[in-house]
């Protein structure tokens, strides 16, 4: 198939390296020109005009940062998109978000899918995120081929358009929770005059284990977050839609006011760039 992937950051990129792989022909876009022309090469052709990268594509995939970034490239999106050609909106936008694009999309709605990923940078690059997906079954079906190449796992949340984005910010509060959790310990563990990885060791393969807080505390550890797999400021933006939706469901907030409280202040300390395990530095004294 051809695909065109609109948006090179840290995922857009790997997916679009996976489903080359996989052997489809990818046309990649960034609004910075110069991070999609690093990817050409091989079945990956990399264009300067929106437009140009969407003609002709049997899919289209955005991952790009926000519901905002989504919309601003919407209109010149379905201009170019083919009569059979179909949307698959991967960015994490969140329910209303979605909301938001579906009407900006129009007529075009049938042929769009709410389908956000779980995963971080190495299971992108792998191929071997799990796609959350809603949206109708025919264009799920005409899409399945390109979720098989970034993804290990497909989940269908249903047939409407934002169910899918509800259940990611519903997976990514597990993992803003576990990720900030792990920071406190270890953090903690400082303070009280151990050595931090002490706590790693001794959760190690128990029922308090987990592979996040393994990988993630290495990270911490050794304070190697400079090279993300997921931005500590990606999180924030997360966890601000993850309050927004809470509001308007009527659930209670207050851990989720809390995590934004605790990356907020690992931002501040000049972190938002780095990898979310960044969240360490938040409870240095």
């Amino acid at each position: 198939m051809r695909v065109a992937v609109l948006g090179t950051g840290i995922m857009g990129a790997a997916m679009a390296r996976s489903l080359a792989r996989e052997g489809h022909d990818v046309a990649v876009w960034n609004r910075t020109t110069d991070r999609a022309e690093a990817m050409a090469g091989g079945s990956i052709t990399a264009h300067a005009d929106l437009a140009e990268a969407v003609r002709g594509a049997d899919v289209v995939l955005t991952m790009l940062y926000d519901a905002d970034s989504v919309l601003a490239v919407t209109a010149d999106l379905v201009a170019a998109l083919g009569p059979d050609a179909v949307w698959v909106q991967s960015t994490t936008v969140g329910p209303e978000g979605m909301a938001r694009i579906a009407q900006a999309a129009g007529d075009t709605v049938p042929r769009l899918l709410d389908a956000p990923v779980l995963g971080t940078k190495q299971p992108a690059e792998s191929g071997n995120l799990t796609v959350l997906v809603s949206g109708t079954e025919t264009a799920r079906r005409r899409a399945a081929e390109i979720f098989d190449a970034v993804g290990a796992r497909t989940i269908v949340v249903g047939d409407a358009l934002g169910p899918a984005s509800a259940l990611k910010l519903v997976c990514n509060s597990w993992v803003a929770s576990i990720n900030a959790a792990a920071g406190q310990a270890m953090g903690f563990a400082d303070a009280l005059g151990l050595e931090p990885t002490l706590f790693l060791d001794a959760i190690q393969g128990g029922a308090a284990d987990s592979a996040y807080a393994q990988v993630k505390g290495g990270i911490m550890a050794t304070r190697s977050w400079d090279d993300p797999s997921f931005a500590l400021d990606s999180v924030r933006k997360d966890v601000g839609l993850m309050i927004d939706s809470a509001e308007a469901a009527g659930f209670p907030e207050d851990l989720l006011d809390t995590l934004l409280t605790i990356y907020d202040r690992a931002s501040e300390r000049g972190h938002g760039a780095a990898d979310m395990a960044a969240v360490r530095a938040a409870f240095d004294a």
